[in-house]
């Protein structure tokens, strides 16, 4: 009898203890990871989409900006972090499906392993941009002239290993020149760089490369994506070059939680996030970067990954590219 009455009270007392836990996410605020410091291309999507995010949740959305090692330290954190729905990462492609690729010994994840994709935020083409001085104004004439004094021409990135690398090796490989590629660690200083007629050529993000085309204190040479921006109506489409057809290449950024988050929280963190991404306002600011919404469910989000991870290791290895 005793043993009985103290396995009701037992249980009574889990009961209590399980109904006194509220449901998520009203526990506490969530921590949206931001792995670049802040004012950066992806913590201004972050704080832009986070706020909205958390006017749908009815809970603060508090951004952590946790930067260093080219994104990988503060995926790492979140890869690592309780699988609860309070911890997110909002990571571009380098950290996720590149860095592993360059420095396998260096990054302490497998975001194949280690992340729940929830959702796909935003796909951004890329500008291949020139110094005003040098002698030429489209693709075609940028290869002539590469081809004429192989390893003359610089290019800059912001850094080994990036997507921007990336698309500037597959350009190279199409267009067979050999380009020297030039590591920046940010890129304020290869605006100034290309500006300044210090390096030839970059490759940069729309938000940067855009201001900078239309003031002229640079050469738009060509975007990454398959047909032009409206926002660069004058600034080809690499494919419209001769031997490009069909070139297609565009940064992204993704909302990513820890493996194991159960399925009911990233569901309704997707629902949300394509939401929000739906909203007039944000389409807008999006366009504004020269970016374009993204959408779909988890599980198109994590193929997409996965055949992104795929084309970067041929890209990769075909490029020899290490860190």
């Amino acid at each position: 009898m005793f043993k009985r009455m103290a396995f009701i009270l037992a249980a009574a007392a889990f009961g209590a203890s399980a109904q006194a836990q509220p449901a998520w996410p009203a526990a506490k605020p969530i921590t949206l990871i931001v792995p670049f410091s802040a004012g950066g291309s992806v913590d201004v999507v972050a704080r832009m989409v986070g706020q909205k995010l958390g006017e749908r949740l009815k809970q603060s959305v508090v951004i952590d900006n946790v930067a260093g090692a080219g994104g990988t330290i503060g995926v790492a954190k979140a890869a690592h972090a309780a699988p609860d729905g309070y911890t997110l990462v909002m990571a571009p492609d380098s950290p996720v499906a590149i860095a592993r690729l360059i420095n396998p010994a260096a990054v302490k994840y497998d975001a194949l392993k280690d992340l729940a994709p929830v959702g796909l935020v935003n796909t951004a083409p890329m500008v291949l941009v020139a110094r005003p001085g040098l002698p030429a104004n489209t693709l075609a004439e940028v290869l002539k002239l590469a081809k004429e004094s192989p390893g003359k021409l610089s290019y800059a990135t912001s850094g080994i290993g990036t997507v921007l690398q990336l698309a500037m090796e597959m350009i190279k490989d199409q267009g067979k020149v050999f380009i020297t590629h030039v590591p920046y660690r940010g890129g304020a200083q290869i605006v100034t760089d290309v500006v300044g007629n210090q390096v030839d050529l970059a490759l940069l993000v729309t938000s940067t490369a855009t201001p900078n085309i239309l003031a002229r204190k640079m050469k738009g040479i060509a975007v990454t994506s398959d047909k032009r921006l409206a926002i660069l109506p004058d600034v080809p489409a690499v494919a419209e070059t001769p031997g490009f057809k069909g070139f297609d290449a565009a940064a992204w950024i993704g909302l990513f939680a820890p493996a194991q988050t159960p399925p009911a929280i990233v569901e309704r963190l997707n629902r949300e996030l394509n939401e929000v991404l739906r909203s007039d306002e944000i389409r807008a600011k999006m366009q504004e970067q020269g970016a374009i919404g993204g959408s779909g469910s988890p599980a198109e989000f994590a193929s997409f990954v996965q055949r992104e991870q795929d084309r970067y290791e041929r890209i990769v290895k075909a490029a020899n590219i290490k860190e």
